[in-house]
């Protein structure tokens, strides 16, 4: 039988390999797992997404993603510890070590982010009674020379999944041709990145906003220590023409605090500390916070924000469209280190511009400020967020209706 002759040959040709007998990098957390396969490392960052809303609506769900070993090494979307997402390099196809995977994890769902399908791990994990769904599927991503000698191990192999999502019509047509059953694949557009909504404190909402009195507001975060004196001077800059604007600085490491304070006395730029419970006075020009978790609250209150970590290399940088979310315009230096790909697809749609020193930056604000033009930048970056929406909604239905299912069954 072909079909069983194309599988017994790939595996007896991966038991050649070496086995990797690495131990797991942390415990199985209790409760429902979620596995996430980021097959193309590049789109990390839409995969962390992913994860992270899955985890935000399901109680005591919680994910793990891998990534291709051989791309381990390069560049990747920055790791989230803050937010509990586990990321890890997938294990060989050598079965000794798909079976240690598995018999660690037990996940009780998969997501197959397009690119790298791997016969043993598919196919074992479907074998364990483990959902699966491929999503994000292009006429790409196929081991060509496999599927010429085995092309019956590819279609075994992507009949495991229970329901697939294509990027566009051309993907559809190659998986057809595979001979997936047309009922199984839905054409929904890419896996894109679409943001978190950050929480926030409502009565420090409104009480900030109290404080504010209909004062301009534009937001500094997670800035390097470098970066402190040119958005100081951008502030000074700004206030040339706006001499009411108050800026909400967070540096990056809050370690950094008493010697902004020092650099705001010397510009004469009267600071208060939020993390003190301090609310700024008609006099005050600066709020400065070192807590991270607070960007939820000071992008609602900023129409304008500047992502910090992109004028000097060295820091860990903003995902921006965590600002965009929040209807902030978005400002940023040219040196990304991460979230590039966002970083572009915010510029490209108007929602975000560049800035190269503090001129740039303080007549950006200076411009930015006005109502009519910051409005018409958070219009631009809320396209952007809801792309790929159809998409992500359909996995996240797919999985819960998946989890649900399997929890009346036992």
């Amino acid at each position: 039988m072909a079909r069983s002759l194309g599988m017994t040959a790939y595996r007896a040709l991966t038991r050649r390999g070496v086995v990797q007998n690495d131990a797991p990098e942390a415990d199985r957390p209790k409760g429902e797992l979620v596995w996430i396969h980021a097959g193309e490392p590049e789109n990390l960052l839409a995969v962390q997404d992913l994860a992270l809303r899955l985890i935000g609506i399901r109680q005591n769900l919680h994910a793990i993603i891998t990534y291709p070993q051989e791309e381990s090494s390069g560049p990747r979307a920055p790791a989230r510890p803050d937010q509990g997402l586990l990321q890890i390099a997938v294990p060989g196809e050598h079965p000794t070590e798909v079976a240690a995977f598995l018999d660690h994890w037990r996940p009780d769902a998969c997501i197959w982010v397009w690119g790298g399908l791997r016969p043993n791990l598919v196919i074992e994990t479907a074998q364990r009674g483990c959902p699966l769904v491929l999503i994000d599927a292009g006429s790409g991503g196929f081991d060509g020379r496999r599927n010429r000698w085995m092309p019956d191990l590819t279609r075994q192999m992507l009949l495991k999944f229970l329901a697939v999502f294509t990027k566009d019509a051309a993907g559809a047509k190659k998986l057809g041709q595979f001979g997936l059953p047309g009922d199984i694949i839905t054409q929904t557009g890419p896996l894109l990145a679409g943001g978190q909504v950050l929480g926030f404190n409502e009565q420090d909402m409104n009480e900030l906003s109290a404080a504010l009195a209909g004062r301009p507001v534009w937001f500094a975060a997670g800035l390097t220590q470098e970066e402190i004196p040119i958005v100081l001077a951008a502030h000074k800059h700004a206030l040339r023409l706006f001499h009411r604007l108050l800026l909400v600085v967070q540096p990056d490491d809050p370690d950094c605090i008493p010697d902004l304070i020092t650099q705001a006395a010397d510009r004469n730029l009267p600071a208060v500390l939020w993390d003190d419970g301090q609310f700024p006075d008609d006099t005050t020009q600066l709020l400065i916070s070192g807590e991270a978790r607070e960007r939820g609250l000071f992008y609602r209150v900023a129409p304008v924000s500047f992502l910090g970590g992109t004028l000097i290399s060295g820091g860990n940088g903003c995902d921006p469209l965590e600002a965009a979310a929040l209807g902030s315009a978005i400002l940023y230096g040219p040196r990304l280190r991460h979230f590039m790909p966002s970083y572009s697809r915010l510029a490209s749609a108007g929602a975000a511009r560049i800035v190269n020193d503090a001129d740039a930056l303080g007549t950006a604000v200076s411009r930015l400020i006005a109502p009519d033009q910051a409005a018409s930048m958070a219009h631009a970056g809320w396209d952007v967020i809801s792309q790929g929406a159809m998409l992500t909604d359909q996995v996240i239905d797919f999985v819960q209706d998946t989890l649900d299912t399997k929890l009346v069954r036992t």
